[in-house]
C-alpha cells in the first residue's frame, strides 16, 4: 500500500467502520483489534496507548451524546478518526494493509450476521419481524391475526 490516496482511502474506511461499531455490542472486539494494530507488537507502546485513549474518548462522546445529536457527533467523529488514522498510517505504512483487512472483515461480518427469532407458545399474539424501522407516525398500527376480526392498537 503506497501513496497518500491509498492511506486516505483506508483511513476513511477505517473511520467509518469504527464510528458505526462504537454503538454496537461487538465494539470491544474491534477495539482489541485496533489495540493490536496500534501496538504493532510492542505491548508497552506509549504511542499505542495515546491512540487508544483518543479512540475511547471518541466512543464516549458518541455513546454519551443525546440521540437527537448523534448523527452530527458521528459525522464529526468520522472526520476526526480519519485524521487520526491517516496520521498513524503515514508513520506506519505497513499497517495500512492490516487496517484494510480489519475493515473488510468487519464489513463481511456485518453483512452475514442476522437476527434469529424463535416464537413459541404465542397463541393470540403477533410477532412482527422487520429489516428496518417500523414507522407509526400516523398514530396507529393495524394488524390482523389469521382468521380473526380486525384489531387495532
Amino acid at each position: 500500500m503506497s501513496g497518500a490516496l491509498d492511506v486516505m482511502q483506508v483511513a476513511g474506511s477505517g473511520a467509518t467502520v469504527l464510528v458505526a461499531e462504537m454503538v454496537k455490542s461487538g465494539w470491544e472486539s474491534l477495539r482489541e483489534a485496533m489495540a493490536r494494530l496500534f501496538r504493532r507488537g510492542d505491548e508497552e507502546s506509549a504511542e499505542a496507548e495515546a491512540e487508544l485513549r483518543l479512540l475511547d474518548a471518541a466512543r464516549r462522546r458518541l455513546v454519551d451524546s443525546p440521540a437527537s445529536e448523534r448523527a452530527n457527533v458521528a459525522q464529526q467523529l468520522r472526520q476526526e478518526l480519519l485524521i487520526q488514522l491517516a496520521a498513524f498510517l503515514q508513520k506506519h505504512e505497513d499497517a495500512a494493509e492490516q487496517l484494510q483487512e480489519l475493515v473488510k472483515r468487519t464489513d463481511s461480518q456485518e453483512k452475514t450476521s442476522s437476527a434469529t427469532l424463535v416464537a413459541e407458545n404465542n397463541t393470540n399474539s403477533q410477532v412482527i419481524i422487520s429489516g428496518g424501522s417500523i414507522n407509526t407516525a400516523g398514530g396507529s398500527f393495524t394488524y390482523q391475526a389469521p382468521g380473526s376480526p380486525d384489531r387495532r392498537s
